[in-house]
Parts: C-alpha cells; sequence; structure tokens
C-alpha cells in the first residue's frame, strides 16, 4: 500500500475513536445530568408559581421531609406544580442519593388529594417496602423511599 492510504486509514480510525470518545461522554452527561429543554410527557405543567407553597383543603398535608439519608433534615413544601424528584439540577427535591434516577419520581396533587407517580425509575419508589406505579395517593404520615432516601409527607 502506498504511504497516503496508510495516512488516511490512520486518521480515519483517529476520527472514529473520537467519535466514540464523544458519543460516550454525550450518553453519560445525559445520564447525569438530563436533557435540558425536553419534557416529559407524564411531567405535569405547572398550575401556578412552583415556588409558592400550595393551600391544603382541610388541613392536609403541605411537605415533603426528608427523614432518611444524606439529606435527612430537608423539608420541601407540596405546591400546586408539583414536586419532582430526582438527582437532575431542575427537580425540585435534588437528592444525592446512587440509586436515585435523574427524574425519579413526582408527586402532584389532583382535586382535593396528592398523588405520586414513579417516572420509570431505574430501581423503583417504594410505599411501605411495595414498589408503586402511576396516580398513588399520599396522605399525611405516607413514607416514599427513593433510593436510600426516605421522604415523609407532613403537616
Amino acid at each position: 500500500m502506498s504511504e497516503l492510504t496508510i495516512t488516511v486509514i490512520r486518521i480515519g480510525l483517529l476520527v472514529a475513536l473520537w467519535a466514540f470518545i464523544f458519543s460516550i461522554v454525550g450518553v453519560m452527561r445525559g445520564d447525569l445530568y438530563g436533557i435540558r429543554g425536553a419534557r416529559a410527557d407524564n411531567r405535569r405543567q405547572p398550575l401556578r408559581d412552583e415556588r409558592r407553597p400550595a393551600r391544603s383543603p382541610r388541613g392536609g398535608p403541605t411537605h415533603l421531609a426528608v427523614i432518611e439519608g444524606l439529606m435527612r433534615g430537608i423539608s420541601v413544601p407540596l405546591s400546586d406544580g408539583g414536586v419532582l424528584i430526582g438527582r437532575n439540577p431542575e427537580c425540585v427535591l435534588v437528592l444525592s442519593d446512587d440509586f436515585a434516577s435523574g427524574r425519579h419520581a413526582q408527586v402532584y396533587r389532583d382535586g382535593d388529594s396528592w398523588f405520586i407517580d414513579d417516572l420509570g425509575s431505574t430501581n423503583g419508589t417504594f410505599i411501605n417496602d411495595r414498589p408503586i406505579g402511576q396516580h398513588v395517593p399520599l396522605r399525611e404520615g405516607t413514607r416514599v423511599r427513593i433510593g436510600q432516601t426516605v421522604l415523609e409527607v407532613r403537616k
């Protein structure tokens, strides 16, 4: 083979190697930080400003508190727009738990009651050591386990 052919093959292999490396970095970045701008279809649109706490009818729950795990002691107000839970920075409650997904679960109000949805997480969301799916009701005192983090619904 000529020297030109060998040089072209070397450059081609080098370009293919770098393309492979950039694709791996892109996938890892998406897993760690999520994709900005893209919204999952099952994420509910906020009904009003998410920073304002919801007025709970009939003295129902108003906060979600972390009671076990690395973030114990943190409390997040339940808002009409819902509370997105996961490791992504876009979440309302950002967990520092290796067993939580980027967008793990969402707590939201439907009528006068609060519900939780598992958003297709890898390790699942549990209430009373039972895995949950969609539209599971929450009451005051309910404990939700996400990875090694345990949350409690409180007034």
